[in-house]
């Protein structure tokens, strides 16, 4: 039996003489000599081909002389009965022999995988092992997910001493023959006689042999995934492995996706669905998954952790980038934890200057500046949700001193807003290059943005908030001039006290020419006679949707306008505040 050392935790256990014992003579001669034997992952060995040695990162031929059918009969002679899934072993070992076969059904190649015992390869999820809830490991395969489901094993039995049933389907974990490979340690194994009746044996397991622990290597077929989740409703912990490189995987393969809970079909009602910001008919997880952490096993030292298996898959529902752990194993043995952050870029504010255009342009007019102050009930609101806001307390009982965001926040601010048209959100934040990011899910939101006729009948929200220390910004109406002038608050960009530059841009649906004169004309009226001499003025006749952008505008300047006229001559008048 050879064994090594890895790093300082971890001791590597192959057997490789054994493997090497079912070779022809001119193959196992050369790997006894070869520098690489130690990592190597297999043979290959394939009718009328040259034998080919894998190592990580590149493979090489054993020898100039193809395969003959004598070779493969060489081999087949000195391993175990192949099974049906057309695996074989050796006895006492941790090494398969795949075979692969013609339409007769004769061996015409083989893989021989070299098996390693690897202890300490837990280390970098011992926490998760000790929690007592079920792992679900995924990866790739040659990626190790066998060999760290063998020590996790004997780590629970030995370690933790708990009565451990590892479901070995192809004999893969502890090994071929009737004893199991030392490896394992105290855990008992239960061997399948078919691939196909592994979803038997598992339940057989939990009725017949009280186990507190399950071990299952490759869940593959929707029986299994059910007989998985009936042992974890009894109470059992466990360990298994999946097809699949990531936990999305999963989620896109119907067989395997009751494994992270399933996928269903809801309608929601219309406040919810105004409230998530999405459409009525959305994907949501069915029921509670059957494992509660997933670990994505990208390399052999870097491990990705889900601890909530629940959270992560309605967060990838919702169209949310989860937030992971991210673990990695030094060749000293230090674990070292960090999380896969979503990064957002920080939109810096600029300063909004409205380029002169039309007859301001020719210097015929000059823009008046706007004298008139906004109403006080505004502010004062605006203003005691603020200082409320601001009176924070750290764990100590330190007054916290925000310079940020309304509370502080780091920019740009995430916004959850409730009622008010997120496509006029997105308008106004990209036209005024703000540094705001609206955001589906209250649990990451600094502030929320909400309509104020809908916040006073929706105590949850209120509730809610309160709850989680988030405040609540109101604008009177889902209007562009509203939204504007309540997202420049809650960054700080807006003094009531001081005249509001226009950018007409902001109100145009298309910047249309139209559209352009028609909102300069209204601008130059309110700031050449509405204002300075507080008359009443008669805009040109417009179509309605020009003259609902003219009456935005008007708003901007906390000015009052109605339409006047049948069509095609209706208008706008303007009256003085």
């Amino acid at each position: 039996m050879a064994e090594q050392a890895s790093g300082e935790n971890q001791h590597i256990t192959d057997n490789l003489e054994q493997l090497l014992d079912i070779l022809p003579e001119t193959l196992r001669s050369h790997l006894q000599q070869h520098p690489q034997r130690s990592v190597m992952i297999e043979v290959v060995m394939d009718l009328g081909r040259q034998p080919e040695a894998r190592f990580p990162g590149q493979a090489e031929y054993l020898s100039t002389e193809p395969i003959s059918r004598e070779d493969l009969d060489y081999c087949i002679q000195r391993v175990s009965h192949f099974s049906g899934d057309n695996r074989a072993g050796i006895e006492r070992t941790l090494h398969r022999i795949s075979a692969m076969r013609n339409r007769q059904g004769e061996v015409i190649g083989l893989t021989c995988r070299v098996g390693r015992a690897v202890l300490g390869t837990t280390e970098i999820i011992r926490d998760l092992v000790e929690s007592g809830r079920s792992i679900l490991m995924l990866g790739r395969p040659g990626v190790g997910k066998t060999t760290a489901l063998r020590e996790i094993a004997r780590v629970l039995a030995d370690d933790l001493l708990k009565r451990v049933v590892i479901i070995d389907t192809s004999n893969e974990i502890a090994g071929d023959g009737d004893i199991p490979h030392p490896a394992i340690g105290r855990a008992r194994r239960m061997q399948v006689a078919r691939p196909e009746l592994q979803h038997q044996v598992m339940i057989e397991a939990v009725e017949n042999h009280t186990p507190e622990v399950i071990v299952i290597d490759e869940i593959g077929t929707e029986l299994e995934a059910a007989a998985a989740r009936t042992i974890a409703e009894r109470g059992v912990q466990l360990i298994g492995t999946a097809h699949g490189n990531r936990i999305e995987n999963l989620l896109k393969n119907p067989t395997l996706s009751d494994l992270v809970g399933g996928i269903q079909s809801v309608t929601l009602g219309d406040d919810e669905a105004r409230r998530r910001g999405s459409q009525k008919s959305v994907l949501e997880r069915k029921a509670p998954p059957t494992f509660d952490i997933a670990v994505e096993m990208s390399e052999r030292s870097r491990w990705v952790v889900h601890e909530e298996v629940a959270n992560t898959i309605d967060n990838l529902l919702r169209g949310r980038i989860p937030n992971p752990q991210v673990r990695t194993v030094s060749d000293s043995g230090k674990v070292t934890i960090t999380h896969e952050l979503s990064t957002t870029p920080i939109a810096e504010p600029t300063p909004i200057e409205s380029a002169p255009s039309g007859w301001r342009a020719s210097g015929r007019m000059q823009p008046v500046p706007n004298p008139v102050t906004p109403a006080k009930t505004d502010f004062n609101e605006f203003q005691t949700l603020l200082d409320a806001s601001l009176q924070q307390q750290d764990q100590y009982g330190n007054t916290l001193n925000f310079t940020a965001g309304p509370n502080g926040e780091d920019l740009p601010l995430h916004v959850y807003p409730y009622a008010v048209s997120r496509s006029q959100l997105d308008q106004v934040i990209t036209t005024l290059n703000l540094p705001i990011v609206l955001t589906k899910d209250m649990d990451h939101a600094d502030v929320i943005f909400a309509l104020r006729s809908h916040l006073k009948h929706h105590s949850k929200l209120r509730n809610l908030a309160k709850t989680r220390q988030v405040p609540i910004h109101t604008v009177k109406s889902s209007t562009i001039p509203q939204i504007a002038r309540g997202l420049r608050r809650l960054v700080n960009m807006d003094d009531p006290g001081t005249p509001e530059l226009v950018d007409l841009k902001l109100f145009s649906g298309s910047n249309d020419d139209d559209e352009m004169e028609a909102l300069e004309e209204a601008r130059l009226a309110v700031e050449q006679i509405v204002i300075p001499k507080k008359q009443p003025v008669e805009l040109l006749p417009r179509s309605a949707s020009i003259r609902k952008m003219q009456h935005e505008l008007i708003e901007h300047y906390r000015l009052q306008s109605r339409s006047f006229g049948e069509d095609p001559n209706r208008r706008l008048r303007i009256y003085p505040a």
